[in-house]
């Protein structure tokens, strides 16, 4: 069997996850695991935890770690908060709210959803009035997805909060933040959030696999009382001060270290210097959309403005575009790796990630590609969207 030619260069990966992981991260993840009473692995578990408080901005929750993806972190919320016949409510959001509802019912749960309109972000106004409408206070926690990474939209977590207050419902507030978390601003103790939960392969900048929750103490009340069979999952056994203890067995260490090292990278370019740059790399991928649409063929997904994420772009082709051909044609002929459609929307739109370890030169390499994509294609698009994005790199 022939070997496939070498390409040169790298390969654009530009999903909203996994994202690039950062050479500083790789290198990290090469060393050499611990054995487990080595007192590094306590040292190592305990800067994450800690790095993971400061990045999330909370001084009173109880971070827990897990060798998972973003579903092991629904799953790690559903058995310590909801026990079996007990509801929910999960705010329509897209493709991941319904997906997290879909878990919470296959878990034994019921679940109230409240509309999700495609294209647009939660509507707080709908939350409060199932709020208001479960007289009994039957509903033990309202389910939130910060950044529906399908969509490429971004819902305000403080109107949800706002929603809840106002219905004067003792609900718990819980959000995913899995697509959000390192790439748009978030603060668990402003925005009033009992449980938070996230994934490393995002903006973390880490390999998938590390998941985790950041719970507070009413939340943990509410766990301790919920009468539902769980083990690995369980918050009550993890809380401990023994690494073994904290991850149900072995701890996943090169993952760890990994964090560490993402974490490290957050910190040396400042909080506000990584939102920044993300909210500067969306705009030119923003203008260069907003250029091609003007042929007619590919528009933004996300109908309101405002609400359209800095971590990743949904873009919705006309009849008769393939999407998938787009993307099959950038990645094989041009070397820009992005990612489909999910759910209801696959097969029509394309997404573009520009999240993570990216800079102003990846991110116009991108749309170089994808413009040559469509090119190649005959896709109408109009001109000039790389001129765009460099504008609106360059006025900053």
């Amino acid at each position: 069997m022939n070997p496939s030619p070498r390409i040169p260069g790298f390969r654009f990966l530009h999903s909203p996850g996994p994202t690039r992981v950062p050479d500083e991260v790789v290198h990290a993840m090469s060393r050499q695991p611990m054995d487990l009473a080595d007192p590094r692995v306590d040292a190592l578990i305990d800067v994450c935890e800690h790095g993971l408080k400061k990045l999330l901005q909370t001084e009173r929750a109880t971070v827990f770690m897990y060798s998972a993806n973003g579903h092991g972190a629904w799953e790690a919320v559903i058995a310590n908060l909801v026990a079996p016949g007990q509801m929910v409510l999960v705010a329509g959001t897209g493709h991941f709210s319904e997906s997290w509802a879909l878990q919470a019912e296959a878990l034994g749960s019921r679940v109230v959803r409240t509309p999700c309109v495609e294209g647009t972000p939660i509507n707080a106004a709908a939350v409060e009035a199932a709020l208001r409408d479960d007289v009994r206070h039957e509903i033990v926690a309202v389910f939130a997805v910060h950044t529906d990474t399908a969509s490429g939209l971004t819902s305000d977590l403080q109107a949800v909060r706002a929603a809840i207050d106002a219905a004067a419902h003792p609900a718990l507030f819980v959000v995913d933040v899995v697509a959000s978390l390192g790439a748009a601003p978030f603060d668990m103790d402003a925005v009033g959030a009992n449980v938070v939960l996230g994934a490393s392969q995002k903006g973390l900048m880490v390999p998938p696999g590390l998941a985790f929750v950041a719970v507070d103490e009413a939340a943990m009340a509410v766990a301790r009382g919920n009468p539902t069979s769980r083990f690995y999952w369980d918050w009550t056994l993890r809380k401990s001060a023994l690494g073994y203890r904290k991850f149900c067995g072995t701890p996943p260490l090169n993952l760890l270290m990994g964090l560490e090292a993402a974490l490290g990278l957050i910190s040396q370019e400042g909080l506000a210097a990584v939102w920044l740059r993300h909210q500067r790399l969306a705009g030119a991928v923003h203008a260069a959309v907003q250029c091609w649409s003007e042929g007619g063929a590919v528009q933004f997904f996300c109908r309101v403005p405002q609400a359209r994420s800095v971590s990743v772009t949904t873009v919705l082709t006309g009849p008769g575009v393939d999407p998938e051909a787009i993307r099959s044609v950038a990645r094989e002929r041009f070397q820009v790796a992005m990612a489909g459609g999910l759910g209801p929307i696959a097969g029509r739109v394309f997404r573009i990630g520009h999240l993570g370890d990216i800079n102003p030169a990846m991110i116009l390499g991108c749309l170089a590609g994808v413009e040559a994509a469509m090119s190649v294609l005959g896709v109408p698009y109009g001109p000039g969207g790389i001129e765009r994005a460099i504008a609106s790199l360059v006025q900053d």
